[in-house]
Parts: structure tokens; C-alpha cells; sequence
């Protein structure tokens, strides 16, 4: 089995802070497919965000994780049920869940595992999403200097894996049959402290910190600011990308 990356219980605190919700369009688009409503499975659920909007529609939520630090944050509900386990072997019953989510997450996972697992777990009918969004966009000014971070100067430091969000899971396999998601955005009004704390959590941020002993946020937070202008907030999005299908064809 895939070698377990974990680049988020350091600073899990700052990504409960600043990584932003998913939008409830996901959701409504979901339950358009969704059969059943008595389990679902959120995996690498991090600090609950999913999971604790699931928990609103069924009856049980199992969320897992292999962070303690992230499931230490979680927001606790008497339906949802967190457990450290890799989403490749989980303690779940078979043929017990109605919808799998998988958000910002499943390029981390063992693919061939986790299908696997997935399979293992999932009712006759049901439903599983994996979605992920991308580099946000601000102003034009601010664009330039947050591509700038990534690519020119982080970019040797991120993960292999990244390469999936850059491609907006579209080369991830996924051999379900498919159902497609319309277009999404993750829209925000946030103030420049928040843009720095967000970029903090970036794992290819983590990476070069962890190589170089340099902070590169605090290298270019002079050039944000500047961006930024004197408006205090502006309009943040995030595009979503979004993988949907029927588990068993």
C-alpha cells in the first residue's frame, strides 16, 4: 500500500481557520443522485468540514482521518462518528454506505486501495464524489503575486501528488460510472490577513519551510499587501472540481 503522506496535523489549527467550505451546490447536486440517506462515509474529513454538513441529511456519518490533530478540531455530533483510519482499510461494514465524499482529498490516497475499500463498504445504489478546487483567484494584481508563490517559488516543493489538482481531477482514475457535476465556485469576501494565513497552509509552503528554514509567505507579504489596496475585503474564489459516479454499475 501507498506510503501515508500527512502534511496537515502540523498548523491544524490554521487550516480549521482558513481552508474554506465546500459550497453547498455539492451538496444539492449530490442528493439529486443519492438513494438513501441512512450512511454516509467522509473520508480524510480533516477537521469534520464535510461531515458536519452530511450529518444535517443522514442519519449516520462515519468521517475518517489519519490526522488526530485534524480530528482533535472536528466539530462533534452525536451522528458522526470520526476514526483514525487510512480510507484504503477502514473498520466499516459491508455493503453499509449510501454516499462516499472525498474533499481535497483522495490524491493523497492509494487509489487501487481505496476503490477497493470503497467497493468493499458501498450499498447496491450508492454514490461516491471526490472534489478539489485550485489556486484561488482575487484581482489581477493579487493573481500575479499568489502565482508567483506557487510557481516560481514553491512550486519545487510540493508533492508529486499536487499534479492532480493542477490537472482539476481529471487524470485521477475513477472507474465509476460517471455523473457530471456542473461548474462551481467557492465565492468569499476576506481581508489580506486572511489571504496570508490561507497561503500559510498550503502544503508546498509547509515543505519549503521544512527545507529551507525560510518562511516564503513572509516573502512576498509586502507584495500582497500592495496588491491588496486599500479596500478592506475583496471577492475570493475558488473554482471546483468535481468527480461523481455510481460505485456498483
Amino acid at each position: 500500500m501507498k506510503q501515508v503522506i500527512d502534511n496537515f496535523s502540523i498548523g491544524s489549527d490554521n487550516y480549521a481557520a482558513y481552508r474554506p467550505q465546500s459550497p453547498k451546490e455539492i451538496y444539492t447536486f449530490l442528493y439529486q443522485h443519492v438513494q438513501h440517506y441512512n450512511t454516509a462515509w467522509d473520508c480524510g474529513t480533516g477537521n469534520g468540514q464535510v461531515a458536519v454538513v452530511l450529518s444535517d441529511k443522514f442519519a449516520t456519518v462515519y468521517a475518517t482521518d489519519i490526522s488526530e490533530e485534524q480530528l482533535a478540531l472536528a466539530t462533534k455530533r452525536d451522528n458522526i462518528i470520526y476514526r483514525k483510519e487510512r480510507a484504503e482499510q477502514t473498520l466499516l461494514a459491508e455493503n453499509s454506505i449510501d454516499l462516499v465524499t472525498v474533499a481535497q482529498a483522495i490524491h493523497w490516497f492509494d487509489f487501487d486501495r481505496f476503490y477497493e475499500e470503497v467497493r468493499r463498504v458501498a450499498t447496491r445504489e450508492a454514490v461516491i464524489a471526490a472534489w478539489t478546487y485550485n489556486v484561488l483567484r482575487v484581482t489581477p494584481a493579487v493573481n500575479r503575486v499568489i502565482d508567483h508563490l506557487y510557481l516560481d517559488i514553491t512550486r519545487p516543493y510540493w508533492d508529486a501528488e499536487r499534479k492532480y489538482v493542477d490537472e482539476q481531477y481529471a487524470t485521477i482514475p475513477f472507474p465509476f460510472k460517471e455523473v457530471f457535476a456542473p461548474p462551481m465556485t467557492i465565492t468569499l469576501y476576506r481581508n489580506v490577513e486572511w489571504l496570508i494565513g490561507y497561503l500559510g497552509t498550503w502544503s508546498g509552503v509547509k515543505n519549503y519551510i521544512k527545507a529551507t528554514g525560510t518562511d516564503p509567505v513572509a516573502m512576498v507579504r509586502h507584495d500582497i499587501v500592495a496588491a491588496w489596496g486599500d479596500r478592506e475585503l475583496h471577492e475570493v474564489n475558488f473554482p471546483i472540481h468535481v468527480r461523481a459516479g455510481v460505485i456498483h454499475q
